[in-house]
């Protein structure tokens, strides 16, 4: 019980931090500890790590669009937000999460040895449906 009241009062924090950036966000949906934010290099035919790294989140909103995600960056106070609309789409090329706005990006763990699934698929499934979202 008490692992459980101090998890609720570490998404409680978490979602009063959400809130400071977007009052609308009512609901932590699902949470990441450590992942890390590549771009495609068309130039380079490769990937490239950005400087966003931290906590992801996924949420619920009140307002529209319903869901979104933001990585709480650790290594600057520029955090990446995204809000989950019928023009995000996703691929999953394990162990990646792809997601493509007017850029393409990958989503990864950022212990460089193993990159696995962030997200649960279904559950993303879901949020993207709902959102008019595809993924693929």
């Amino acid at each position: 019980k008490m692992a459980a009241a101090a998890g609720n009062r570490c998404i409680d924090m978490s979602l009063a931090a959400l809130q400071r950036q977007d009052p609308y966000i009512f609901h932590i949906v699902d949470v990441a500890s450590q992942v890390a934010l590549y771009t495609f290099s068309q130039r380079d035919n490769e990937w490239e790590k950005t400087d966003v790294e931290g906590t992801l989140f996924v949420y619920a909103r009140s307002a529209s669009p319903r869901h979104g995600f933001t990585i709480m960056n650790r290594l600057s106070v520029e955090n990446r937000t995204e809000p989950i609309t019928k023009d995000l789409d996703f691929q999953l090329q394990d162990p990646f999460l792809l997601y493509r706005n007017a850029q393409l990006f990958s989503l990864g763990q950022a212990t460089p040895t193993r990159l696995p699934l962030i997200l649960n698929p279904n559950q993303l499934a879901c949020l993207s449906m709902a959102s008019g979202s595809t993924m693929r």
